[in-house]
Order: C-alpha cells, then structure tokens, then sequence
C-alpha cells in the first residue's frame, strides 16, 4: 500500500504534467488540502517528494512553484534509461546466476507474441503486452547484480513514458487497418530484439547484449521524434496519451476535471 502522501503526489504530479497547473505556477497549500480533502501535513510531504524529482521548487517566499518537465528533458531522461538498461543487459550476461532468471524473461517473450498472433490491439490487450513488457526489462534491471542501476532508473520512472516497461502507442494509428498493421510489425521487431537480448544473455555474449539493448530503448527517442515531426506543438500531455495512460482516471476526479480529454 502506498502512503498517503506517496499518491497525493502522484495526483498532483498528473495534474502538472497534464497542464492543470501552468508553468512558474504557485500551489496553494490550502487549495491543494481542499482540492484532495486532506490535511496540510500529507500535502507538504507530497509537495517536499516532488521537489525532489524537480517537478515543483520552492518559491523565494512560501510554498511551491511548478516546475514541469518539457518534451526535451523527457528526451534526454529517456537516454539515460537507455544507456542503464544497456549496462545491465551487459552485467546479466556476465552474472554467474543469469540462468535463473530466463525463465522469467522467456516467458515475458512468448507471452508478448501470444499477444501479438492475436492481431488484436485493443486496450485489455495493449495493457498486458505492456505488463509483460515490464517483466521483462525489470528482470534485467534488478538482476543484474548492481542494485544502483534499477535504483537510478526509479528515481527517473515518475516521468512520463519513463516506466520501466513503458511502451508507446498512437491510438489514431491504430484506429485504420493500415495502422494496425504497422503497429503489430513494430511490436514484432520489437519482440525479436528481446529474443536477442535473451539469447545473448544466455550464451554470456555481454557486447551483443549490450548493443542490441541499446539498440531497442533508442526506439523510444526514436518515435518522439517522429511525433515532433508530426506535431510541431507537442507536448508532455500528448507524451501521456502516446504512453498509453487514461488521461480521464490519471486525474483521480482533482481540479482537472475540465481539462480536455487526450485524443
């Protein structure tokens, strides 16, 4: 169970990266109190977690001022994943105790492409591909035998698309035929780099490890890009609805109930 203060920041959190709050906004303990109906201890304890992630400062005053992250730290943040996952798929294949834990990334594998041969890209679906997806990359990370690669990875998964595991669809791809066949391609390749990471791994091969799984996070940079391209006005919101995440209940029924609804 999560503290109360743990999922106050996780609502106020929301609300930042959806533009709830604007940015250089001041949080008023008192509307946050009301707004969540708690008391003002839970609230700064919220407001003092989130300044360490650097989503809110401290004003020259009182209270909090937002800080939200833009497209570009997303970027950079989801680089510095990349490369922590690509040391710790080298680190797994040189770990003695790696073969314990390839059943749990084998069976993620076939689990994904069970899901893939079903042609079908629904939401129950998308939400189990990415459960799967999540299984495996979090084996490596907390298997590779050095606990400060998993731990600096956490301190960065409060960002959006930054999840261990996260996974990027546009639903207005997905909404034509043609789209969803170039969505199940890209999720296909995708499963076989894990099938490589996998046999690298079991073989000890640490330098293919290494590259093929840098190879696969790099595909997150990757598809922001492509939605720059798309959208010169991106913004962290629509990183949220590409991530896969239900902007209506992310909000937990707080001040953003009239905020519009991601596409």
């Amino acid at each position: 169970m999560e503290s109360i203060d743990t999922e106050l920041a996780a609502r106020i959190r929301q609300d930042i990266f959806l533009g709830v709050y604007a940015e250089n906004e001041r949080l008023s303990e008192s509307q946050l109190c009301e707004t969540h109906g708690v008391s003002r201890t839970p609230i700064r304890l919220a407001l003092r977690l989130m300044e360490r992630e650097g989503v809110v400062r401290r004003s020259d005053g009182r209270g909090y001022i937002v800080q939200s992250p833009s497209v570009a730290d997303i970027l950079q943040a989801i680089q510095v994943r990349g490369h922590l996952e690509s040391l710790a798929a080298r680190l797994m294949s040189q770990s003695p105790g790696r073969d314990n834990l390839l059943p749990s990334l084998g069976a993620a594998i076939d689990e994904i492409q069970r899901l893939i041969d079903t042609g079908n890209l629904d939401d129950t679906t998308l939400r189990l591909m990415q459960q799967q997806n999540a299984v495996f990359h979090k084996t490596i990370l907390e298997g590779c035998g050095n606990d400060f690669v998993s731990f600096t990875c956490n301190q960065i998964s409060h960002l959006p698309m930054l999840e261990v595991g996260s996974m990027v669809f546009d639903k207005q791809v997905l909404a034509t035929p043609e789209g969803m066949e170039r969505s199940l391609f890209r999720l296909k390749l995708g499963n076989s780099q894990h099938k490589i990471i996998y046999e690298s791994i079991k073989r000890g091969d640490a330098v293919r490890a290494e590259g093929m799984m840098r190879e696969h996070s790099n595909t997150m940079v990757e598809y922001i890009e492509m939605f720059e391209k798309r959208n010169l006005e991106l913004t962290v919101r629509d990183l949220i609805s590409f991530s896969g995440t239900d902007v209506t209940q992310a909000r937990f029924g707080s001040r953003s109930k009239d905020a519009p609804a991601a596409d």
